[in-house]
């Protein structure tokens, strides 16, 4: 039988989240690897399967249920794995209630659009899950570090990249704010993860893409481009973290330089923070247990 997970290990996922309100220092206050070595890697994975066991049965109630859906969100840099993390965390669910969507640019009529538009058609319906393979969050990160992707968008006032002001930054931190607020209030859970991987370790794994030809297809050349734009991407991280945690839609900074470990961490959060809803299969009434107790007696005398 699995390991259950101890409360130590569940006081230390406490502490991957990051706090309301804090202006947070992702290589000061977060680690990019297992803090608590106590406990082997095989321990880890066996702690694991018991969090995706445990994962499955909250999905089963979650649609019975029927008034909740739940949001997922990644947020990386390249090769954090957040697909591996998809993978192996969600294997055990029931894949017709499991939607993983992932962004990529904006096309055209994306763009005719707000940020948001593309995101609404996609966010969980009640008893489903919905994983954000990056997300609205891409317009605070990547659109932060390349302003002239705003320009794109064509809003009004925005001609080049000089009219873009810190105000306006702090004007998309509070739409999103209220964008997720909303979605709360209304019965949608959100679950936000940053995978924190080391620059060092996205060397290795680079370097593992390039040398193993099955892998090739996974690396491009842009993803080495936007890598010298580390320092950049990582302050614009802190900043959105520290202005976007909220109770209604906490960030859980996750250590992902060792995967097995991330993904203890995901799994094993997102089943403490669903266990909050105290979401259970509907009763029945006594009219209704009575109506099955006669279809039962029918079927047996068949």
């Amino acid at each position: 039988m699995s390991k259950k997970v101890p409360k130590e290990f569940k006081d230390y996922l406490q502490t991957l989240k990051a706090k309301q309100g804090n202006n947070i220092s992702l290589a000061n206050d977060f680690s990019t690897i297992c803090d608590n070595k106590s406990v082997s890697e095989y321990e880890i994975k066996d702690m694991l399967k018991k969090s995706i066991s445990r994962l499955a049965k909250m999905q089963d109630k979650l649609y019975a249920h029927d008034k909740y859906g739940i949001l997922i969100v990644l947020q990386a840099m390249d090769a954090a794995g957040k697909d591996g993390a998809i993978k192996h965390v969600m294997k055990g669910l029931n894949p017709q209630g499991v939607k993983v969507w992932s962004f990529k640019s904006p096309n055209s009529i994306e763009l005719d659009h707000n940020y948001f538009w593309r995101h609404y058609s996609v966010l969980p319906a009640r008893g489903e899950i919905s994983i954000f393979n990056r997300s609205h969050y891409e317009n605070v990160l990547v659109t932060r570090v390349h302003p002239e992707y705003v320009v794109n968008e064509k809003l009004p006032g925005i001609e080049k990249p000089e009219d873009i002001t810190r105000e306006f930054w702090k004007a998309r931190y509070e739409q999103i704010n209220r964008f997720e607020k909303n979605l709360y209030e209304n019965g949608t859970i959100i679950i936000k993860f940053f995978l924190h991987i080391s620059k060092e370790e996205q060397r290795n794994r680079f370097l593992e893409r390039i040398n193993n030809p099955a892998k090739n297809w996974k690396f491009s050349s842009a993803d080495s481009k936007e890598r010298k734009l580390w320092d950049s991407y990582m302050n614009v991280y802190e900043e959105m973290i520290s202005a976007t945690s909220n109770e209604d839609a906490p960030w859980f900074i996750i250590p992902a330089d060792e995967k097995w470990f991330a993904r203890f961490c995901i799994a094993s959060i997102i089943v403490e923070e669903t266990k909050k809803l105290n979401i259970n299969y509907p009763e029945v009434d006594d009219n209704k247990r009575e109506v099955l107790q006669q279809i039962k007696q029918e079927l047996l005398n068949e």
